[in-house]
C-alpha cells in the first residue's frame, strides 16, 4: 500500500534522435512517465553525460550509432549504472549478442510497439524506486483489469474468504502450533503492468529452512558445490575490483544480488537434491501442500487487486527482469493468476517448455475475456482431481 512517505521518483532519460517526427512522437507517449532531455548525435549525448548531468537511461536510434554511448559508460565509473535502449532499423534478432551486454538492454524495432516500451518504462522506473527505498513499493500502472473481471474477482474472493474464514483461523492456529515462525510467508512477485506485490501463503518450511540444507548439504547425493561457490559475497569480482556498486543487480525476494554472482550459486548448488525427508517442510506443511490450503491466503491477494482468479502466474523479480523484450513483455498486459492457460493447456501432455509457457501467456493477454476465464476454472477444477499441481 502507498503511503504518505512514499516519494514517487524522477526517472531521467537521454534521448538521442534528430528526426523531428520521432521526436514528436516519443516525446508525446512518454512525457507524462519520465523526464526527457533530447540529444541531436551520439556525441552530444556523450558530453551531455561526460559533464555529470544525471540519467537513468539512454534512448537511442541505431542509425544515428551509438557505440561512443556505450564506450563513455565503460570508461567513466559515475555513468556505469546507465542502461541503454536501442530503437533498430533491422531486425532485432540480427543484433549481436555481446553487443546486448554493453549495457544494451533491450532493442525495439522502428516503429516501436508502444505499450511493450511502457511497461519495459514502468518496471525500469519501479526498479529505481526499489533501489532507493530498499523496499518494494506500490505503484501505479496504467493498464487496468477489465471491470467485469475486476468485480467478478472481488465478489467471488470476498464471499470465498467468508465462507473460509473458520478453515483459515483453524489452519492459522495450527501453523503457529506446527513449528516456529510467522503463519503467513510473503514472496515477491510481479504481475499486471509489471507492478510488484507481496504473494501470500500459510507457511509450510521451518523458519531458517535454507541454513538447515546447507548444514546438511554433504548428505545430498547430487551435492557438488564447494567452498568457494558457498559464498555469501554479493559484489561479483569484477565489480569489487573496480570498486563500484552492481552493475547487473538481480531482485530476489529479500535482497540485492549481482547477477554473476546469482548465476555462480546456481551452478555451484546441486541441480537436485535427495534426502530421506525434506527437511524443510513442516509435518502440518506437508498436508497443506498436497492439499493446496497453503495457497488459500492468496484470495487476499485477488481481493485487493495484486492477481485474479485466471491470469498468467506472477514471477519472482528477477525472473520477470528477464522477459522484458518486445514479445514478451505482452504476458504483462494481462493480470498475475491463481490458474492459468498454459496450467489446463499442457495438462497430463509432455512436459510445458519455458518459450511454450511464455507463448501460452502472451496469447491469454491477447485474447483473454470473461468467457475464457470461466472454461479454465471448470477445466482447473477438473484438473484439482489428477496428479499434478495445477
Amino acid at each position: 500500500m502507498q503511503t504518505d512517505t512514499h516519494r514517487k521518483v524522477v526517472f531521467r532519460v537521454v534521448y538521442v534522435e534528430n528526426d523531428p517526427q520521432l521526436i514528436a512522437t516519443f516525446t508525446k507517449d512518454f512525457a507524462d512517465m519520465v523526464e526527457i532531455t533530447l540529444q541531436q548525435n551520439q556525441i552530444d549525448a556523450l558530453e551531455y553525460l561526460e559533464k555529470g548531468n544525471l540519467a537513468d537511461l539512454v534512448v537511442v536510434n541505431d542509425s544515428i550509432g551509438y557505440n561512443h554511448i556505450l564506450e563513455g559508460i565503460d570508461y567513466h565509473e559515475y555513468m556505469k549504472h546507465l542502461a541503454v535502449i536501442v530503437f533498430s532499423t533491422v531486425n532485432e534478432s540480427t543484433f549481436n549478442n555481446q553487443a546486448l551486454k554493453k549495457h544494451i538492454i533491450d532493442v525495439f524495432s522502428i516503429p516501436y510497439p508502444t505499450e511493450a516500451l511502457k511497461i519495459r518504462l514502468q518496471y525500469l522506473i519501479q526498479k529505481k524506486e526499489y533501489k532507493e527505498s530498499k523496499k518494494i513499493p506500490y505503484t501505479h500502472s496504467s493498464i487496468r483489469m477489465p471491470v467485469g473481471k475486476r468485480a467478478f474477482d472481488i465478489v467471488v474472493s470476498f464471499t470465498a474468504l467468508l465462507f473460509l474464514s473458520p478453515l483459515l483461523l483453524i489452519v492459522a492456529i495450527l501453523v503457529k502450533l506446527d513449528s516456529k515462525g510467522p503463519i503467513f510467508y510473503g514472496s515477491k512477485r510481479v504481475g499486471m503492468g509489471y507492478k510488484m506485490f507481496n504473494m501470500y501463503k500459510f507457511r509450510t518450511m521451518r523458519t531458517g529452512a535454507d541454513k538447515l540444507i546447507s548444514s546438511m548439504s554433504s548428505l545430498n547425493l547430487y551435492n557438488t558445490a564447494t567452498p568457494e561457490a558457498d559464498t555469501e559475497d554479493y559484489l561479483c569480482e569484477s565489480c569489487r575490483i573496480a570498486g563500484t556498486e552492481c552493475q547487473r543487480p538481480l531482485f530476489l525476494d529479500n535482497e540485492q544480488v549481482c547477477e554473476d554472482v546469482y548465476h555462480k550459486r546456481q551452478k555451484a548448488k546441486a541441480t537436485f537434491m535427495k534426502f530421506k525427508e525434506d527437511p524443510r517442510v513442516t509435518r502440518l506443511g506437508k498436508i497443506l501442500r498436497n492439499t493446496s490450503i497453503d495457497e488459500l491466503p492468496q484470495l487476499f491477494n485477488i481481493l485487493i487487486g495484486d492477481m485474479s482468479f485466471v491470469g498468467n502466474r506472477p514471477l519472482p523479480p528477477y525472473e520477470a527482469e528477464k522477459l522484458t523484450a518486445t514479445g514478451y513483455a505482452r504476458r504483462f498486459a494481462a493480470p498475475a493468476g491463481l490458474t492459468g492457460l498454459w496450467q489446463v493447456t499442457k495438462r497430463g501432455k509432455a512436459k510445458v517448455s519455458d518459450i511454450e509457457r511464455i507463448q501460452l501467456d502472451v496469447l491469454y493477454a491477447k485474447k483473454y475475456s470473461f468467457t475464457t476465464d470461466l472454461v479454465i476454472m471448470l477445466k482447473t477444477v477438473k484438473a484439482l482431481f489428477q496428479k499434478e499441481n495445477v
